[in-house]
């Protein structure tokens, strides 16, 4: 904080400021309003630690302004906020997913307040962890629908460019209108039948090898019947990483285990559950994969769905009669505009720059259909 005489500037920075401030706090409160348990929890504590902020701004105003806003009062005479909050605030009344909480992370991570001379350290710390926090919550809901959506982004972007491709291709050869419409769909048809038995074998291949790397729960009803001076289980553990002691250390307190539960068991005083099956498992425990994976039919689905969703689009015109050149630019700006539309939604579901990931995707798939383009041009020759 400084000690100067505030200026116009500061006091309309100010209001903008407040108002960021409560349409955030109305963020969190609305995504909570869809949360429960801790989720909840820790949505309204970013509420509360907004309002603290929106008061620290309420408080600077109060001397340059006839009215001060109550906290009741959301945004009058404060200013309505940035475009991005005011977004915010509308997706999460509508939506209130993972994709607002991406673009909450993009909010916090963009805070001026390490700059801003009136703003306190503990403003700008907050909103630096607050980054994280959000962060956190968001990377639950991308681990649940990340092995469909990346099905589904893979699909619509194979589909997009590489019916381009082939529509551009194929027409500067000087193909007729049918064929081409031909081409396009025979594309549509074998390259979703394709993405989809791709997807489906590897998504199902890389659990097989998720389920060989994981522990035999069955091998653990012969540790009672291991030596306790010879130990193989320990051999086990410094297979799985353990260091030689903590190996034999984790060794020997599993066949302890187990020989108390046994000797209990011949007085007919031990516990239901035999113990030890928990600590079998440790240092072999492996992430828990399957979730991000996603269902190998699902992923199958995804990607035949959207590859054909976006290999549809290229033929669009010719279905509806263009023809030629004047076709074949149409498709060129409508793929175009599908492929910046995914490649921001992959953006701000990913944290990152939309409009960067938008014009990267663009220029990747136009890229690949110029090349096509000339190849036919060559042919035509």
């Amino acid at each position: 904080m400084i000690d100067r005489e505030p200026q116009p500037g500061d006091v309309r920075r100010w209001r903008r400021y407040l108002a960021d401030e409560r349409a955030e706090a109305v963020v969190y409160r609305r995504l909570a309003e869809r949360r429960h348990g801790e989720e909840r929890e820790i949505l309204l504590a970013l509420a509360d630690a907004e309002g603290r902020h929106a008061a620290h701004w309420r408080d600077l105003l109060a001397p340059h302004t006839p009215h001060t806003p109550s906290s009741d009062d959301a945004f009058a005479g404060a200013g309505r906020g940035s475009l991005r909050t005011r977004l915010l605030a509308f997706l999460a009344r509508h939506f209130g997913s993972v994709f607002v909480l991406a673009l909450a992370q993009r909010a916090e991570a963009r805070s001026p307040y390490a700059t801003d001379e009136h703003a306190t350290d503990t403003m700008a710390a907050d909103e630096r962890i607050h980054g994280e926090v959000v962060r956190a919550l968001a990377a639950r809901g991308r681990i649940r629908l990340s092995g469909s959506f990346r099905a589904a982004v893979f699909g619509a972007n194979d589909g997009l460019v590489s019916n381009l491709a082939l529509v551009l291709g194929i027409g500067a050869a000087g193909a007729s209108r049918s064929l081409v419409l031909l081409t396009g769909l025979a594309g549509l048809l074998a390259g979703a039948l394709s993405m989809g038995a791709g997807e489906y074998v590897s998504v199902r291949s890389q659990r097989e090898l998720l389920q060989a790397s994981t522990p035999d729960p069955h091998a653990a009803t012969v540790l009672p019947d291991l030596d306790l001076d010879a130990n193989e289980l320990v051999l086990v553990y410094r297979a799985r990483g353990m260091t030689a002691a903590a190996a034999e250390a984790q060794a020997r307190a599993v066949l302890a285990g187990f020989r108390s539960w046994h000797d209990a068991a011949a007085v007919g005083s031990a516990t239901d559950e035999e113990p030890g099956h928990g600590a079998w498992h440790a240092g072999g425990e492996q992430p828990d994969e399957h979730e991000a994976l996603g269902t190998a039919w699902r992923a199958a689905a995804s990607s035949f769905c959207f590859f054909a969703s976006g290999a549809v689009i290229p033929v669009l015109p010719f279905l509806f009669g263009a023809q030629g050149l004047t076709g074949q630019w149409i498709a060129a700006v409508v793929v175009g505009i599908a492929l910046l539309i995914t490649g921001a939604v992959v953006g701000l579901l990913s944290g990152a720059s939309p409009v960067r990931r938008a014009l990267r995707q663009l220029a990747i798939g136009y890229g690949a259909a110029a090349a096509t383009y000339v190849l036919g041009l060559l042919f035509a020759i």
